[in-house]
């Protein structure tokens, strides 16, 4: 089943990168540096980038964060990187945009927690100083409201007009009902100082499954604001992954979402860039977007009690990986293959035909012969030692033929994109 239609949403401009209206679903991707250890952060910031992040956002918490911003940027721009870098700010936003104005300048957008400025309360200047500085410069604005700091006055009256009802809700409601109110409420105030409509993206961040996926339902459903998507804590490893995975998946199907993330706790010393993947693969798999080649792979049973099909999996997967910045620039349209690495007899031979290309090892005690399939058809058999250079030998060579090809051949009318 195809996903549903994209939810209308106006479209907003992040230093160049268009988010929401039309445009594809757009991955980013955030910092863990120290904003004002100028390297390393330029360093993880390129590291993102190389994996696929279109937007990177970093901490602005403090002086040395903003003073820290214009080098950063410089560094990454004189290395070729032209991402859009989003300022995360919180408690002293509009003190340091203010106080910085070459960190404001150099920043594509501005981050702001409402619950963490004073909107909502009797005067609104901190949020208003953001707004402005905002408009100085001509930059967007994404108001995240995350439940963990949400707007407690606003959150205390609601709960408050809630139990003198007949039917009061239950207090879970209530809250996502607040973090809806405190994100819209916050961009008709970003208006009224004078921030054009088409300059606000909104999110509702919590780091339960489906509390994003009700909160966001009820976000969209009330605006035409593009929604960025998240769990605000996804967590380690595997519940991470699993739970970005269901939430995103879910709103993404009903055509809610127009940026996201995946927010997930690293392992020590881990990679950064997991995050990044992770978003990239949850879009190719609702094929939304294709970001690299996919590689089918069975997972193994007393059939195949060698590890040789899974190691040659393993191998090309990150053959295709470190293959794909250049070859994304010499072939159009190659992060659509399909390459299949099946272990026996029993699915290898018609999953291969299924892919554009793919090999069907032996399983245990099965002839020691691979078939090799390209476009649904047998091409060879590959046997001995050299099965996996052989047949990335052939890999390199189909992607030359096929995707050369695709890029010299003329666009028939009714097929352009």
């Amino acid at each position: 089943m195809a996903a549903k239609s994209r939810r209308k949403s106006v479209a907003c401009n992040i230093g160049g990168v268009l988010v929401g209206g039309a445009n594809p679903v757009v991955v980013q991707s955030m910092t863990n540096t120290d904003t004002a250890d100028t390297s390393a952060t330029a360093n993880q910031i390129m590291e993102l980038a190389r994996a696929g992040s279109e937007i990177v956002r970093i901490t602005v918490n403090n002086d040395e964060a903003a003073k820290a911003v214009p080098k950063v940027v410089d560094a990454i721009r004189a290395f070729g990187f032209e991402t859009p870098i989003v300022g995360d700010f919180h408690y002293n936003g509009h003190q340091l945009l203010k106080k910085y104005p070459e960190c404001a300048r150099a920043l594509a957008k501005y981050r702001i927690n409402p619950g963490n400025v004073n909107i909502g309360k009797k005067h609104d200047d901190n949020f208003r100083t953001m707004i402005e500085v905002a408009i100085e410069y001509d930059r967007p604005v994404r108001i995240g409201v995350n439940w963990g700091s949400l707007d407690s006055d606003l959150l205390t009256r609601l709960m408050d007009e809630n139990a003198g009802q007949p039917n009061p809700l239950d207090a879970r409601e209530v809250t996502m009902e607040a973090m809806v109110q405190s994100a819209l409420r916050s961009a008709e105030a970003a208006e009224r100082h004078g921030l054009p409509h088409n300059y606000i993206v909104l999110s509702a961040k919590v780091s339960t499954v489906q509390d994003l996926i009700d909160v966001n339902r009820n976000l969209a459903a009330r605006c035409d604001y593009p929604i960025h998507l998240g769990l605000t804590e996804a967590g380690l490893g595997a519940k991470g992954i699993v739970a970005t995975t269901a939430a995103l998946s879910i709103l993404l199907q009903e055509g809610i979402g127009d940026t996201i993330r995946s927010s997930l706790t690293p392992m020590p010393n881990g990679d950064r860039t997991e995050e990044v993947m992770v978003c990239q693969q949850v879009l190719q798999s609702l094929g939304l977007r294709s970001f690299t080649p996919q590689v089918a792979a069975c997972p193994g049973c007393g059939r195949t009690t060698s590890t040789f099909f899974q190691e040659m999996a393993d191998d090309i997967q990150k053959y295709l990986r470190e293959q794909m910045p250049t070859w994304r620039e010499q072939y159009k349209g190659v992060e659509e293959l399909k390459v299949a690495v099946m272990g026996c007899i029993v699915n290898g031979p018609g999953e291969s035909k299924h892919a554009d290309i793919g090999i069907s090892l032996p399983g245990t005690f099965e002839e020691p012969k691979a078939p090799v399939y390209m476009d649904g058809k047998l091409l060879k058999t590959l046997k001995g030692d050299g099965i996996v250079p052989e047949f990335i030998e052939i890999l390199n060579d189909y992607v030359a033929r096929r995707y050369s090809a695709a890029e010299d051949a003329p666009v028939e009318a009714g097929n352009a994109r």
